[in-house]
């Protein structure tokens, strides 16, 4: 089969590769998907670079997400599922194969089914940015009452936070960097939007919440903001943690602690079975009532691997890069 791979930790130009590997065949318990798209994370692109974790397998074949079709089932999966259309979560967590290859093997549960009128570009966008989104709403305790900051509300996380907060009822403000970011947001239901680059997001936070502060933040990078709790949360709200810019981050812990501040970490690849089928489960329902948008900025085909890394890494497109295979 056809397929992107690397052998080493490095540079997207001098790591990725294209070649033909074996076609993998489903043991008990397994299905193979035959992939039509792979979806590109940013924890896709550090773990090449080999920031967030070195290479563990003599050959990896990079990205957890992608979607597909259900060509072949191992003993114990019923025959029925052959011909299913699924989104894929942890393609390539604690695996050395991935979804950037005509075929995936992998447990028959991390195969879900993809309602017929999705595109498999938008299924290739669930597993790590929509069930994060999903996740880390519910962590927050969002409902009706709730005023919640997300920040990167164009992000590929953000964007999907957004829509699972407001179908929660909530009031979302999110934060963002340019005029194009800020009508992103909105259209998936931002309620306020502030350009962090050239507005004070504390004033404008107490601005808008008549100087109470947000209940919670869904926060996409603790070492770049957590200097801004103080000024944006008020006593025993929670912030919710999804990923930070650096390896070691500085916090007001003075201000944390005495305001009994929830600081609640996620991380998306180690959810429990009971949070996987919770978050699974909002994201079907908003995807067979559609009423999800799924932001899709770039779709390269499979031989453009290399650009697919680098637009992620270096922040070109404004949501989710999907290879096309």
């Amino acid at each position: 089969m056809r397929t992107a791979y690397y052998e080493r930790n490095g540079t997207a130009r001098d790591v990725l590769h294209l070649g033909e590997v074996e076609t993998p065949q489903p043991g008990p318990g397994e299905v193979r998907v035959k992939l039509k798209t792979s979806g590109v994370n940013p924890s896709d692109v550090k773990s090449r670079e080999g920031r967030t974790r070195k290479i563990a397998f003599p050959r990896v074949i990079p990205h957890s997400d992608g979607a597909g079709e259900i060509d072949m089932v191992g003993n114990g999966v019923p025959a029925s599922r052959v011909g299913e259309r699924v989104w894929i979560w942890n393609g390539q967590w604690k695996r050395p194969f991935g979804t950037c290859a005509e075929y995936v093997v992998l447990p028959a549960a991390m195969a879900v089914k993809l309602p017929a009128h999705v595109s498999f570009e938008a299924g290739a966008c669930l597993g790590i940015p929509a069930m994060t989104a999903a996740h880390a709403v519910a962590v927050a305790g969002t409902n009706a009452a709730s005023t919640l900051l997300i920040a990167g509300g164009a992000g590929g996380v953000g964007h999907y936070a957004i829509q699972f907060a407001k179908a929660r009822g909530a009031v979302v403000i999110a934060t963002v960097s340019s005029d194009a970011k800020a009508e992103l947001a909105r259209a998936a239901g931002a309620d306020h939007v502030i350009d962090y680059k050239r507005e004070n997001v504390g004033e404008k936070i107490k601005d808008l919440t008549d100087g109470a502060g947000v209940d919670a933040v869904i926060e996409m990078d603790l070492a770049a903001n957590a200097k801004l709790y103080p000024g944006i949360l008020h006593a025993r709200s929670t912030v919710v943690v999804y990923g930070t810019g650096s390896l070691e981050a500085l916090i007001p812990a003075q201000f944390l602690l005495t305001s009994q501040i929830k600081m609640q970490w996620i991380f998306v690849y180690e959810l429990t079975a009971d949070e996987r089928t919770a978050a699974v489960g909002t994201i079907a329902r908003m995807l067979e009532n559609k009423s999800l948008i799924n932001n899709i900025a770039l779709t390269l085909p499979l031989k453009d691997i290399v650009a697919a890394h680098e637009a992620v890494e270096q922040s070109k497109a404004m949501g989710n890069v999907v290879v096309t295979v």
